[in-house]
C-alpha cells in the first residue's frame, strides 16, 4: 500500500475516530480542530451497541467502560400514565446479541479517550478551516489565518455547518425543525424516589414532538435529561446556551410524577434549536469527502448521530486502507455506496420519531458491524 497523508477537518467524535482508524491502517492522518483546547462541553453521548463494537476495535472500549453507565433496558413510557409500551433488554443481553453493550457517557470522557489514542502531532488545535480547494492533483485546506495544507485526502468531519461541505457543494441552510431541546444533568442522589434510573427511558408525549429522555451517566451516579418541544421563537443552536429551568418545568408540568421530580431537581439547563438537512445524493468530489453531521445531520430521536459518525469513520478507513493516490476517488465512492442508504434511513427514521415507541426489533440498527459490512 501507499502511505497517504490525510487531513481531517474537525476534532469531534467522527474526526478523531477516523484519525485513529486511518493511522492504524498505515496512513498519516492529521486532525485540524478549530478549538484551541478540548473543553468538557456538552453532556452526553449515547453509544448503542453498533457504536461500542466499532470503538472496541479502535482500542478505547475498556477506557470508556471506566466512566460510562451501562443501561439495563431501553424503555418507552407514556407521558402521563407511565405505561411501558416497549421494553428492550440491554447490558448483558445486548452484549450477547450484538457483541457489545450500550454505554452512556459524558462527551468529554469519550473525546478524552479518543484523543489519548493519537500522538500529539496528529492533532493541530487552533486550526479553523475556511475552505477546501478540491481541484488539482492534491486538495488544499485553507485556514482562516491564511495558512494552508496540501494533502492526499481531505475528510470533512466539521459538523452541520461544515466548511468542507460548503466548499464542495455550495452554500445551503439547514432546516429548522420547529423544535427546541433542553439538556440537564442531575445527581442520582437528588431523586431517590424515581424508579428505573438505570434504564434508558423515553417518555413519549401527547404529540410526537414532545418527549423527555432520561438515562444514567458517570457509572450511574448522574442522570441525564433531554427534552424536546415545539417552539418557533427560538432559533439559536448551541450546546452551551443557558435555558430557563422554570420554563422547562412549565412545559412538562403535565407529565408523570417521575418526570416532574427529575425536572424539579434541575439547577440549570441548556437550550438549543434542532436543525436537519435532507439526505444528500453525493458526499465526495475528487479526493475530498465528508462524514458525520457534515454529511447527514439528524435530530437525536433515535440517538444515532454520534453512532453514525463512528460507523462512517470505520468504513471510510477500510475503503482507504489499501488505496494509492490514483484510486482515492474510487475508494471514496465505495465509502459513499456503503454508507448513504443506511444513514438516510436513520435520518428519516429519526425525523419520523416513532422508532421503538411500541414493540419492535432493533437489530437493523444495533446489529450493524462497521468493521465487517460488505464493501462494493
Amino acid at each position: 500500500m501507499t502511505k497517504l497523508t490525510i487531513g481531517i477537518c474537525g476534532g469531534g467524535v467522527g474526526g478523531l475516530c477516523a484519525a485513529i482508524a486511518l493511522r492504524e491502517a498505515g496512513h498519516e492522518a492529521i486532525v485540524f480542530e478549530q478549538a484551541r483546547q478540548f473543553l468538557r462541553i456538552g453532556a452526553d453521548v449515547n453509544l448503542t451497541p453498533n457504536a461500542v463494537r466499532a470503538l472496541d476495535r479502535l482500542g478505547v472500549g475498556d477506557v470508556l467502560r471506566e466512566t460510562a453507565a451501562r443501561p439495563t433496558h431501553r424503555l418507552s413510557r407514556t407521558w402521563d400514565s407511565g405505561e411501558v409500551t416497549s421494553k428492550l433488554p440491554m447490558s448483558d443481553a445486548a452484549e450477547a446479541r450484538y457483541g457489545a453493550p450500550q454505554l452512556t457517557i459524558h462527551r468529554g470522557d469519550l473525546l478524552k479517550a479518543l484523543e489519548a489514542k493519537l500522538p500529539e502531532a496528529a492533532i493541530r488545535l487552533g486550526s479553523k478551516v475556511a475552505r477546501v480547494e478540491a481541484e488539482g492533483k492534491r486538495p488544499v485546506i485553507h485556514f482562516e489565518d491564511g495558512s494552508q495544507e496540501s494533502v492526499d485526502v481531505v475528510i470533512g468531519a466539521d459538523g452541520i455547518h461544515s466548511a468542507v461541505r460548503r466548499s464542495l457543494f455550495g452554500e445551503d441552510r439547514p432546516e429548522f425543525t420547529g423544535l427546541v431541546s433542553y439538556r440537564a444533568v442531575v445527581p442520582r442522589s437528588a431523586v431517590p424516589e424515581v424508579e428505573n434510573l438505570d434504564a434508558f427511558t423515553k417518555w413519549w408525549g401527547a404529540t410526537a414532538d414532545s418527549q423527555v429522555v432520561v438515562f444514567p451517566l458517570t457509572r450511574g451516579e448522574e442522570v441525564f435529561i433531554f427534552a424536546t418541544t415545539p417552539q418557533e421563537g427560538w432559533r439559536e443552536e448551541s450546546w452551551t446556551l443557558p435555558g430557563d429551568v422554570e420554563e422547562l418545568r412549565e412545559v412538562y408540568k403535565g407529565f408523570h410524577p417521575d418526570v416532574r421530580a427529575l425536572l424539579a431537581a434541575c439547577d440549570s439547563v441548556t437550550k438549543s434549536a434542532l436543525y436537519v438537512r435532507e439526505p444528500m445524493t453525493q458526499w465526495s468530489q475528487g479526493q475530498v469527502t465528508i462524514l458525520g453531521d457534515a454529511a447527514h445531520p439528524m435530530v437525536p430521536f433515535m440517538a444515532q448521530g454520534a453512532c453514525m459518525a463512528i460507523e462512517d469513520a470505520v468504513v471510510l478507513s477500510r475503503c482507504l486502507a489499501d488505496a494509492d493516490p490514483e484510486r482515492i476517488p474510487v475508494a471514496l465512492t465505495r465509502y459513499e455506496n456503503a454508507r448513504k442508504e443506511r444513514t438516510a434511513k436513520v435520518q428519516r427514521g429519526s425525523r419520523a420519531n416513532d422508532w421503538l415507541k411500541g414493540e419492535g426489533n432493533a437489530d437493523w440498527v444495533y446489529g450493524y458491524d462497521a468493521w465487517g459490512v460488505a464493501l462494493d
